[in-house]
């Protein structure tokens, strides 16, 4: 019974604590960007590609040779069809009601006729996903971007868009919904989008991660320069740095 409020309360202690640290490290002037963690967002990346290394890569190159395309596209619709209940309340906090319209009928269309988003007839039809987030939300809000992070389990961030990945999981509203032991079997989806994302950029990022001369600033550029488009603050990027982070940490 409790579970709403609960819930709600934590939205605004994660809204506020956005506020405070995106006020807090604004960009200076004359900079492009805020990264006064440099040393300790090294150290992050460093095991981030430690990880990559052991694990990620690896696993990713299996699962890629090993499952059919048909069924890696499946899954990544599904993880695709999942997302879109948040991206419909985010859309609402923005009051832009034409996208959260389309990305209603989207989910409605993709888990009907499309068997829960394993096929996506929507899209075929013309029903498009606009994507969004809570980030985005407190970027139309009036919230500054704040310093850039290199987050655990996250990857590369903001302050900003850090709060609002945990805010993210807070408001999706499948969560209260979609629960124990049915939710293993959506997380672990959305596990084998990132196997598949990481398969599918594999040389990009190999060449971020392995060849660059500073794979830190690489990833660093790449991330901000993206993130800075997909807010309408910047040109679009160079397709080189693009695609480095398209899909992987979404």
């Amino acid at each position: 019974m409790t579970r709403t409020p609960a819930r709600f309360a934590l939205v605004l202690c994660l809204t506020g604590l956005g506020a405070l640290v995106a006020g807090c490290a604004q960009p200076q002037v004359g900079r492009d960007m805020s990264d006064p963690y440099e040393v300790q967002n090294r150290s992050v990346l460093s095991a981030v590609i430690a990880s990559d290394t052991r694990t990620l890569r690896p696993v990713s190159q299996a699962y890629g040779t090993h499952v059919p395309a048909p069924a890696r596209t499946g899954l990544s619709n599904v993880a695709s069809n999942l997302a879109l209940p948040a991206m419909v309340v985010n859309d609402i906090l923005q009051v832009k009601l034409g996208d959260a319209v389309q990305n209603t009928a989207r989910f409605v269309v993709n888990t009907t006729l499309g068997l829960g988003g394993l096929f996506d007839p929507a899209g075929q039809g013309g029903l498009t996903a606009e994507h969004t987030d809570f980030g985005e939300t407190l970027h139309v809000w009036g919230f500054g971007e704040g310093a850039y992070l290199v987050a655990p389990g996250i990857g590369p961030t903001t302050t900003r868009d850090f709060v609002g990945k945990a805010v993210d999981m807070v408001l999706d509203p499948l969560g209260y919904v979609i629960t124990a032991p049915a939710s293993y079997a959506t997380t672990g989806v959305k596990l084998t989008e990132r196997f598949d994302d990481r398969y599918t950029y594999a040389s990009t990022i190999d060449e971020a991660f392995y060849k660059s001369a500073d794979p830190y600033v690489v990833v660093r550029d790449a991330y901000l320069q993206k993130r800075r488009y997909e807010l309408g603050m910047s040109d679009a990027p160079d397709s080189g740095t693009y695609d480095i982070y398209e899909d992987l940490y979404e």
